[in-house]
């Protein structure tokens, strides 16, 4: 899946040394948020350091987010893990543009435009003159 906007939030990066493998890991949280109407925000996170220098997330950025979502349980509760596995710069968010899944996703019925910007609908068409029928079709 992939999200478009703006990062308003860095938050400071994580380490530590794993129990079962006893190598160090990394990873830093991010929240972007997606323009339109009702802006939504989400929480991604990368996992390694050198993709977090690699990818280099600055606030205020503009850019697409492309992530995987899992969720996983801990002492009987479920949590969500949404991990960015890439970054791309330069797109610019489009205001009620619908999130788009990763090639080879299940599609998921896309959010309504904000604002009415577009329509999936054709617009009405005119009836024929003398035509006594009002219906658009």
């Amino acid at each position: 899946m992939e999200l478009t906007g703006r990062i308003i939030a860095v938050l400071p990066a994580q380490s530590g040394v794993s129990a079962r493998t006893g190598n160090n890991w990394m990873s830093q949280d991010y929240v972007i948020e997606v323009p339109g109407q009702y802006p939504r925000k989400c929480l991604f996170r990368i996992f390694g350091e050198d993709r977090i220098k690699q990818f280099n997330i600055q606030q205020g950025e503009d850019l697409t987010v492309q992530f995987d979502i899992d969720a996983h349980e801990f002492n009987g509760r479920w949590f969500n893990d949404i991990r960015a596995y890439n970054v791309i710069r330069g797109q610019q968010p489009v205001a009620g543009a619908p999130m788009a899944a990763a090639p080879g996703a299940p599609q998921a019925a896309p959010f309504p435009p904000a604002g009415g910007a577009t329509s999936p609908f054709p617009p009405a068409q005119e009836p024929a003159e003398g035509s006594a029928d009002d219906l658009p079709f």
